[in-house]
């Protein structure tokens, strides 16, 4: 693989984790193996290695054990089937993928599992289940349109990869807020920590600008520690190979420009922060919350790449099988 030096990125948030870290760790595994979605050893060892019950644990560090166990199953089915959409054949047969994706949607919206049913459709069905036994109905479709909207972006990958299609800088930012499954994993602040957020507060300037600018910084960062990992497959759905082929500067440069525009999203949100309104007492202390989540989700993402080894090995994986 190639070798780079990633400089350090800013964040100033603290470090938490969760205190059923430890409980999690042993549950985490036995959910996708009662699901069958580790179908070979390959999948299993790099399950293992990613770590993923750490990552549920500091982007999810205030709430229980159950909201925790769910957090974590849908981050378990999220990067499972993001890995079918990256590293397997699947990768460049975006039909095929709006065919699956399809179907995903049907049993979030409540169709009854049938046995044509792949492994991963069953899991998704459990997870709409108990979902369903803490959120209300308009929370899950609204978790539904980000899962339409990561489903896009999966496509659009592949269908990029097909037609050997480079996105320029400004066409890739806005698709990378897609693919990054950010729509998908942010919500789950509101279900963890059982909060209520008014609709006028989120169809606000502010709450939607910090929910944009944490999507930027989550999928930038992911980028810059995988760039390594994305030459070797051959992908180019990356902010530092976007950078390196579009302005036509170095890979060290295109690493520390995409760095550069990390911390400066980073900064930005801490000034969007600082300018809040106040929406009255109670909402205020809602919201106060909601943003301890996006500043956990940025904490705890870039603290879990120093535990996982996912972005740190070249695989490719079999074509799920129905």
């Amino acid at each position: 693989m190639n070798q780079f030096t990633l400089p350090e990125l800013y964040c100033p948030f603290p470090s938490q984790i969760n205190k059923h870290v430890d409980v999690l760790e042993d549950y985490a595994l036995e959910w996708v193996l009662h699901f069958n979605l580790l179908a070979n050893e390959l999948s299993y060892k790099r399950f293992c290695k990613s770590k993923f019950f750490l990552l549920a644990a500091a982007v999810y560090p205030y709430c229980q054990l159950e909201e925790l166990k769910i957090a974590n199953d849908w981050l378990s089915w999220l990067f499972i089937w993001d890995d079918q959409c990256d590293l397997s054949d699947l990768r460049k047969q975006p039909e095929v993928l709006k065919v699956f994706h399809k179907r995903f949607l049907e049993i979030l919206n409540g169709a009854e599992i049938t046995s044509q049913d792949i492994p991963v459709a069953h899991a998704l069905s459990d997870l709409r289940q108990r979902m369903l036994q803490r959120v209300s109905v308009k929370w899950l479709l609204q978790f539904i349109c980000g899962c339409e909207n990561y489903f896009q972006g999966c496509v659009h990958e592949a269908t990029n990869r097909v037609q050997h299609t480079i996105p320029g800088i400004d066409t890739y930012i806005i698709m990378r807020r897609l693919s990054a499954g950010v729509d998908v994993s942010l919500p789950l602040i509101e279900l963890c920590d059982q909060l209520m957020i008014p609709d006028f507060v989120q169809k606000h300037y502010i709450f939607k600008q910090l929910k944009l600018i944490t999507s930027n910084i989550l999928g930038w960062s992911n980028d810059i520690f995988s760039v390594s990992r994305e030459m070797g497959n051959g992908d180019f759905h990356n902010l530092v190979l976007v950078l390196h082929y579009q302005q036509q500067i170095s890979l060290q440069q295109a690493i520390e420009y995409a760095v550069e525009m990390h911390d400066q999203e980073v900064r930005t949100f801490m000034n969007l922060e600082a300018s809040v309104p106040s929406f009255g007492a109670k909402v205020d202390s809602e919201f106060t919350k909601y943003i301890s989540g996006l500043r956990a989700w940025i904490r705890g993402n870039l603290d879990w790449y120093s535990y996982s080894s996912r972005y740190q090995t070249l695989e490719r994986l079999e074509l799920v099988k129905c």
